[in-house]
């Protein structure tokens, strides 16, 4: 489903929706640069899998490959995106280099919080939660917590329970 009114769609052609996923409304997704040649027998080059839910205003800018697996929960105003400005060169204008690029993977069951970041390279695995306002790139192991610009690893589930222990432990949670 399709929220409305819609944000911006470009490459259409090239993204994949899986089944019973939502995408609230002012969510850009996006495939490609304006004037780029894509082939169009290529596979996707953004997938979001089942059941996902996209907050409102979140933004998924591909180039080469993002991949988003099933029951991912994505909370408002999220930026995703597998390239960056190059500003290598000091004599050519940053707007005039050609953007680098690396995949992104973000794996089953994991929720990403309101304002967070996820740059070239983000490769988060299962059941991860990153807070709100974080900024990701790099490695995020299964079945951990991570937070902060830059995000880093506050708490993870090691031996049937999380370190450090959660303030309110599951058994205590209303049914």
């Amino acid at each position: 489903m399709l929220g409305f009114p819609p944000g911006d769609v470009f490459g259409e052609w090239w993204i994949a929706i899986g089944s019973k996923t939502l995408i609230a409304p002012e969510v850009t997704l996006s495939v490609g640069l304006p004037g780029e040649a894509l082939d169009h027998s290529a596979e996707p080059v953004l997938t979001i899998g089942d059941r996902c839910s996209i907050g409102r205003g979140t933004a998924i800018v591909a180039r080469r490959r993002i991949e988003i697996g099933d029951d991912v929960t994505i909370a408002p105003n999220v930026y995703v995106t597998d390239h960056n400005h190059a500003y290598a060169d000091v004599g050519v204008p940053i707007k005039e280099q050609y953007p680098t690029h690396d995949p992104v993977r973000i794996g089953d069951g994991t929720w990403i919080a309101a304002g967070a970041t996820i740059l070239p390279g983000a490769d988060i695995g299962g059941h991860v939660t990153v807070g709100a306002g974080a900024v990701v790139r790099g490695k995020v192991d299964d079945y951990t917590v991570v937070a902060g610009s830059p995000a880093r690893v506050v708490r993870r589930y090691e031996g049937g329970e999380w370190v450090p222990p959660l303030r309110t432990p599951v058994e205590d949670w209303p049914e």
